[in-house]
């Protein structure tokens, strides 16, 4: 997957708005996203690279023949060249920011949602103790461990959270501070 442009990444995003969380939701691919890019902003306000991988975190699924193993991966990959490496990286680590709560908190299991619990398993189930030693020691573990919550809390049926425009000169600045100004 190539790095998409801002307006491509808004204009798959977009799409998320047609496509269920998961089968039988009522909470969009969309609605989730704003969501836990909304979550991530009251936790940290300033923060907006951290927000914005929110908003991103979960674009492999709006990719069609994106399968739950690979999508984070695949997110990281259409986003790292126009919204940085951070942004990026954070994306890619959340899902193994679940695999290490999994296995950290002995509770955490019980707090995802049924989707997250089918995905786990495709994606590796809980981390092996050198495998959590390995993934807290990464620079951003804590910056994707909150990521992660707010993945979790980001799936409200009606919750109402600003919109996509919102976003649309957020992701830009960010683009441009990495040095791409191609919207």
């Amino acid at each position: 997957m190539t790095s998409q442009s801002v307006d491509e990444i808004l204009d798959l995003l977009a799409t998320g708005a047609e496509q269920p969380l998961r089968f039988g939701a009522t909470v969009t691919q969309l609605a989730h996203a704003l969501q836990t890019a909304w979550q991530l902003r009251q936790d940290r306000p300033d923060d907006t690279e951290l927000a914005v991988a929110g908003l991103v975190h979960d674009l492999g699924h709006l990719i069609p023949g994106v399968g739950d193993e690979a999508h984070a991966r695949v997110s990281a990959a259409s986003v790292r060249a126009t919204l940085g490496t951070r942004v990026a990286d954070l994306v890619e680590l959340h899902v193994d920011a679940k695999r290490y709560l999994v296995a950290a908190e002995p509770d955490y299991g019980n707090l995802l949602a049924q989707d997250s619990v089918a995905s786990l398993r495709e994606q590796g189930g809980p981390m092996s103790g050198d495998e959590a030693t390995a993934f807290t020691a990464h620079p951003l573990a804590a910056d994707a461990v909150l990521l992660r919550r707010a993945d979790d809390n980001g799936k409200v049926d009606g919750r109402a959270v600003p919109g996509l425009s919102d976003w649309a000169p957020v992701l830009l600045r960010v683009s441009e501070a990495h040095g791409v100004a191609v919207r």
